[in-house]
């Protein structure tokens, strides 16, 4: 059985995921140390991690009461998990987490089911924390590619082939104002790499 691991770029292909690979793990925990301090999470609260892959947010705080969903079987979750689809409905009460936390999820979500899955996630906690890759950053985060999401799917599709990726997936990245519409009330922060929008989080406090 493989163990998991926090690297996103460990199944890419190609000398860019080896470079990235190591960035993005300190974007993760530079992001990271903003969760506490936005959201006003405190240890001992109950957090859901949506989207967590094998690992997710236990990478970071493996002794957080967490737990983990995912649209597929995680064998390896080092922790109490849930097969779901946030797009439809969790099997949670209303506000039984304190935080619900989802990194780098909702581009993954046909634009046209985000708006039933970001009420599931304010309905299912109190606290929220999503981040998700800007639209206006020149590099696309999942096949590395520069520019790969500002062009239309009959040329991203080829182009996407060479990127560390391999596989076709049609993400669609989001600009502010689709976030701030999705989690209205939420706050929405840039991350920032030098003068450049690299991700934007939406935060809604515990407390």
């Amino acid at each position: 059985m493989s163990r998991p691991t926090s690297d996103v770029y460990a199944t890419a292909r190609g000398p860019l995921a080896r470079v990235a690979g190591p960035i993005a793990a300190r974007l993760r925990a530079r992001r990271h140390g903003l969760v506490f301090a936005l959201t006003g999470a405190r240890p001992g609260d109950r957090v859901l991690d949506v989207g967590c892959g094998t690992l997710g947010l236990r990478a970071q705080e493996p002794d957080l009461d967490i737990t983990g969903v995912d649209l597929v079987d995680r064998p390896t979750y080092p922790g109490p998990f849930v097969r779901a689809d946030a797009t439809l409905r969790l099997p949670f009460q209303d506000g039984e987490f304190d935080l619900v936390y989802a990194s780098s999820v909702v581009e993954h979500i046909p634009p046209h089911r985000r708006a039933a899955f970001a009420r599931e996630l304010a309905r299912v906690g109190r606290g929220l924390y999503v981040q998700t890759p800007a639209f206006s950053f020149p590099v696309e985060p999942h096949a590395l590619l520069p520019v790969a999401h500002w062009l239309p799917a009959a040329v991203r599709k080829p182009y996407w082939r060479l990127g560390a990726q391999g596989h076709w997936e049609d993400v669609h990245l989001l600009r502010r104002g689709e976030v701030t519409a999705l989690f209205p009330g939420a706050d929405v922060h840039p991350e920032r790499v030098g003068p450049l929008t690299k991700s934007w989080i939406a935060v809604r406090t515990v407390r």
